[in-house]
């Protein structure tokens, strides 16, 4: 037998972990508002620019296509681990360029710059998410929710640290979001892989473990935001609360050495049956090992089809059931993505404007800076709890009472418009509410999404098909954000300079102060937020019978009876059967 150290360190659980630490360190891309503003002031930029930039930010986070095209055919540490250097790379340049090692950029290699570092965010995405979907497959909404949700608590994690490290200098935290990341994923870089799927006791049970576990680190952080809002921390009281920060991080190891020990165990004793085994004569066939003829495949008309691949042009309009595997083309052009494309459009464009233009609407409402960086922090928890809650939540809902994850993003999209509306009317100290509200509406769309591409589309394609979807933030980014927030910052921000008896000069920051900066703009992206809930709406009417099945029919073991899917933390589960091959898409 192989040794405990080895089984823990290949284990799925130790996996798990892996993929929980790594995703805590690839959210740099969502502190944008922590350091924005030396952006803007060391480069004089106008706003229309910075968010210019900020979109081709969010442009790389959510270009996924490459690395899931890389995915199909390449082992996932590879994809990691360009990741990890495309990472350092990029915030590199943006450091060298904000700190004026290098002489100024031109604007679009600032673009190039933010969008090479912030696409290293879907690289770690496809490498670990997509990889743990398809080893827990009838977990998917846990196992999402999870993983999205600790990317979430990144920019809480990540201030904790930088304050600890570098103190208040901003333009230190470009170096810092640059290497911390790249060390990380090297780090676990040999743990991320395709794993086959084998029964798996009380697998729930132990996902609900390590929510408990993440609420307790974003419990934590919440508590360390509003003291650090109301006192003033030393270097030494930051370097305490991040060393706490660290091990609650790395508690989830012992309930990880746990499970892998008791599957350990299971190993050894079932290899000493095995070997007892040998000394007995079988005197027949049990006629549960007897071969089982191989069921034909039907089609949805219920003839008889060949099991052959076809061309995926040719079959490009010639779709199967809802939940079976569709090949690349047949999901990008079919009504149900073109829906999703729509909604996420709407509804991640106007909550990313949002957190891109967080430091900005907060200067122009006449908040501190400290406070500005307790709304990064706040946006960082809620961000978790709308990514764990959407995950879990729904995937209880669904198991136990066929509630449709499309209406459940239809409802998260209507109640981000409450923070949409606060902003545009600066109601005092409403930044605050807008701020948990915003984030975490941003962070419960993206299980939601991810999820319903999964069990709409199949899983044989999931690493390209989840990227595709995800390209639909960028464009809403680059309408509500740079076409709508940029342009009306700008235009009031020259009209204040003309009330002054001003010129704005060429090179100088524009800055606009007053409720009107944003008004206009965020009571577009609360119509335009409102579009997507209706087109969320009608994918809810489409997909209404399919939730209303067994989505999880073909995931079931024999001896699993229909109706002992898990509906909660108490439930004993099993992982299917299936052929690995046929689950990975290889």
């Amino acid at each position: 037998m192989k040794s405990f150290t080895y089984h823990l360190l290949t284990g799925r659980w130790f996996m798990i972990f892996a993929s929980c630490i790594i995703m805590a360190f690839s959210g740099s891309s969502y502190m944008f508002g922590l350091y924005s503003n030396e952006v803007k002031t060391s480069l004089g930029y106008d706003q229309s620019t910075l968010n210019l930039i900020s979109f081709f930010k969010d442009l790389g986070v959510n270009i996924g296509i490459l690395p899931g095209l890389i995915n199909e055919f390449s082992p996932p540490w590879v994809i990691l681990a360009i990741g990890a250097a495309i990472n350092f790379i990029g915030y590199f340049m943006i450091w060298l360029s904000v700190t004026a090692r290098i002489a100024k950029p031109q604007v679009w290699q600032m673009c190039l710059y933010f969008y090479i570092g912030a696409n290293s965010q879907s690289f770690s995405n496809t490498s670990t998410l997509v990889n743990c979907v398809k080893s827990f497959p009838r977990s998917r909404g846990y196992v999402i929710g999870l993983l999205k949700g600790y990317v979430g608590l990144s920019g809480a994690i990540f201030t904790q640290l930088y304050h600890a490290f570098y103190g208040d200098n901003s333009k230190a935290l470009i170096f810092f979001i640059g290497w911390l990341p790249t060390v990380i994923s090297f780090i676990f870089l040999p743990t991320v892989r395709v794993l086959n799927i084998v029964p798996q006791l009380k697998e729930i049970k132990v996902f609900y473990k390590l929510l408990y576990i993440s609420l307790g680190v974003a419990g934590f952080l919440m508590v360390l935001i509003v003291i650090q809002n109301k006192l003033t921390f030393t270097s030494v009281e930051y370097i305490v609360d991040s060393m706490l920060v660290l091990f609650l991080l790395l508690l989830p190891l012992v309930l990880v050495f746990k499970e892998e020990l008791k599957i350990w165990e299971a190993e050894i004793q079932a290899s000493i049956d095995a070997d007892d085994s040998q000394l007995k004569v079988v005197t027949h066939v049990p006629p549960s090992v007897m071969k089982q003829p191989q069921p034909e495949t039907q089609d949805a008309q219920g003839s008889t089809s060949p099991q052959r691949e076809m061309s995926c042009v040719s079959n490009m309009f010639k779709r199967p059931n809802r939940g079976e595997d569709y090949n690349i083309f047949q999901a990008l052009f079919s009504i149900d993505m073109l829906i999703l494309f729509i909604v996420t459009t709407c509804g991640v464009g106007g909550t990313l404007t949002v957190l891109d233009n967080l430091g900005q609407i907060g200067n122009s409402l006449g908040y501190s800076k400290k406070s500005l960086s307790s709304f990064v922090s706040l946006v960082s928890i809620w961000n978790y709890l709308g990514r764990a809650a959407s995950g879990f939540a729904s995937e209880f809902f669904l198991t136990k009472y066929k509630f449709p994850r499309p209406l459940m993003l239809t409802l998260v999209m209507l109640l981000s418009c409450v923070g949409h509306l606060f902003i545009a009317f600066g109601i005092p100290n409403s930044l605050y509410f807008a701020s948990v509200i915003t984030g975490f509406c941003f962070g419960a769309i993206w299980p939601l999404n991810f999820a319903i591409v999964s069990e709409l589309f199949g899983l044989k394609y999931y690493s390209t098909l989840f990227s595709f979807g995800a390209v639909a933030s960028p464009l809403g980014t680059y309408i509500l954000n740079v076409k709508v927030a940029g342009y009306f910052y700008d235009k009031e921000a020259l009209k204040q300079l003309e009330m002054k008896g001003l010129t704005r000069q060429h090179g100088k920051e524009l800055s606009c102060i007053g409720v009107d900066c944003y008004r206009m703009a965020f009571i577009i992206i609360t119509i335009a937020t409102l579009v997507g809930c209706f087109f969320s709406f009608i994918l809810v009417l489409r997909t209404k019978k399919f939730y209303k099945g067994d989505i999880y029919e073909k995931f079931r073991v024999e001896q699993d009876p229909p109706g002992t899917l898990a509906t909660g933390a108490n439930s004993d589960t099993t992982d299917c059967k299936e052929e690995p091959d046929k689950i990975n898409g290889n």
